[in-house]
């Protein structure tokens, strides 16, 4: 069942929307100011320089889709503009207001569309709350699943990483969660004129509500965190799912994209699905070894976090195999 607000103005510019029917992070403990308490263990993001998105550095990847490159720093997704004849959907959205409006900024020099949609691949502040500063006759469309983890748990993760730097605290000064204005079970379609998207949610993986977006003439796939290029996949809570990760990257590759572009890292090929899932497969692999000879997930995290820093040497942000495996342990019978 869909929720839908001014159904009535929106409504042709939808092929369809189908139906078919949330980090939790530890606060700070007190007495940080000098030194600010990390969400995750420190050695998880091995830098943190401010986390701005890139102007005047806007790819065209394909005939409708362009990309804002993250740059390859931490907490700045890639951005998606994908741009029809009558109007624009952008992907995520950095982290606050300033984010946004560089964001904007980039929007103008590739569409000149009045109507323009907001949809985020997941609720982590670095890629939802950019959107504060979008205009307000912007259309916020979203799973369901990920508007309930955006009211359970965005408020504290926009606390927590308040906390991480300055910078960051600034950059999040007085956001609130913008509510959508379409929420959708499973898939929606969006007409843009011209390009067809398709938002997708099938299920937990890097959060319960991951989502992926497909622009189907041109082929290609906004993965999230779910795919990320060269870096450690971020287990980052209870709620991540390893095996239903698994099987959503089966449901990602089923989809033939041409092109990948990952929550983080540069964009690449459908063979971006397939290393993720190679890495993850192993991790789950030696998990269940480590556990069948008695070993603890203490012991299991340790040993597989040397195990595959070596294995993956130019994968950056290593502190997550550990998370990875503390998941999986959980995972396994």
């Amino acid at each position: 069942m869909t929720s839908e607000s001014n159904c009535k103005k929106w409504a042709a510019m939808f092929v369809a929307l189908a139906a078919f029917c949330v980090f939790s992070a530890a606060a700070s403990p007190a007495g940080a100011a000098k030194q600010p308490q990390e969400t995750a263990p420190l050695g998880h993001n091995q830098s943190q320089p401010v986390p701005l998105v890139q102007e005047n550095k806007t790819l065209k990847v394909s005939e409708h889709v362009y990309a804002i490159p993250d740059g390859r720093v931490n907490l700045v997704p890639n951005i998606g503009i994908i741009v029809g004849s009558r109007a624009t959907l952008i992907v995520d959205a950095g982290m606050g207001p300033k984010n946004g409006e560089t964001v904007l900024r980039e929007l103008a020099k590739v569409s000149k569309n009045s109507e323009l949609y907001f949809t985020t691949t997941h609720f982590h502040p670095e890629h939802m709350t950019g959107g504060q500063a979008f205009p307000s006759n912007t259309i916020v469309i979203r799973p369901q699943v990920q508007q309930e983890e955006v009211d359970r748990k965005q408020p504290e993760f926009i606390g927590n990483f308040s906390r991480r730097t300055p910078e960051m605290k600034a950059l999040l000064q007085d956001v609130k969660p913008r509510p959508p204005d379409i929420v959708f079970d499973r898939e929606a379609k969006l007409d843009l004129g011209g390009v067809t998207v398709r938002l997708l949610w099938l299920g937990p993986a890097h959060t319960r509500g991951d989502e992926f977006v497909l622009v189907e003439e041109d082929g290609v796939l906004f993965t999230g965190d779910a795919v990320i290029n060269r870096f450690f996949p971020i287990f980052p809570d209870a709620d991540a799912s390893g095996k239903n990760w698994l099987s959503i990257l089966d449901k990602l590759d089923a989809l033939h994209p041409r092109l990948i572009v990952p929550g983080h890292g540069e964009v690449g090929e459908a063979s971006l699905i397939g290393t993720e899932r190679a890495y993850l497969v192993a991790v789950q692999s030696r998990v269940a070894e480590l556990k069948a000879q008695g070993k603890s997930a203490e012991e299991t995290a340790k040993m597989l976090s040397t195990e595959f820093r070596a294995k993956y040497p130019d994968w950056e942000n290593p502190g997550w195999i550990a998370d990875a495996a503390e998941r999986f342990y959980a995972e396994a019978k």
